[in-house]
């Protein structure tokens, strides 16, 4: 019963895996999708980082991470110092509930 129930459960895989190839084969190939940022009316930074995401989608996308890391870390420092100005220290952990 056992091995009955594996080969169902890897044929049914086998099926999802295999149904897109056997829609594709049905008819005429289709075009491949292009994306493309539109770049006519942009200047500056964002016409180059829109000319960065049009012409490498894998440095784009490193770049956006390591802005976005650097964001982040920038802000939770500001908040950080704030915090510590009106009075809310968060190096130490003092337990409130008694």
């Amino acid at each position: 019963m056992r091995t009955w129930w594996a080969k169902l459960t890897g044929l049914m895989i086998m099926a999802v895996l295999l149904l897109p190839e056997l829609a594709a084969a049905s008819g005429p190939a289709a075009a491949p999708i292009v994306i493309v940022a539109d770049t006519r009316k942009l200047v500056g930074i964002e016409a180059w980082w829109a000319g960065l995401y049009n012409e490498s989608h894998i440095y784009f996308t490193i770049l956006t991470y390591v802005c976005m890391l650097v964001v982040g870390l920038t802000l939770a420092g500001i908040a950080d110092l704030i915090m510590k100005r009106v009075g809310i220290d968060l190096t130490s952990r003092e337990l409130a509930e008694h």
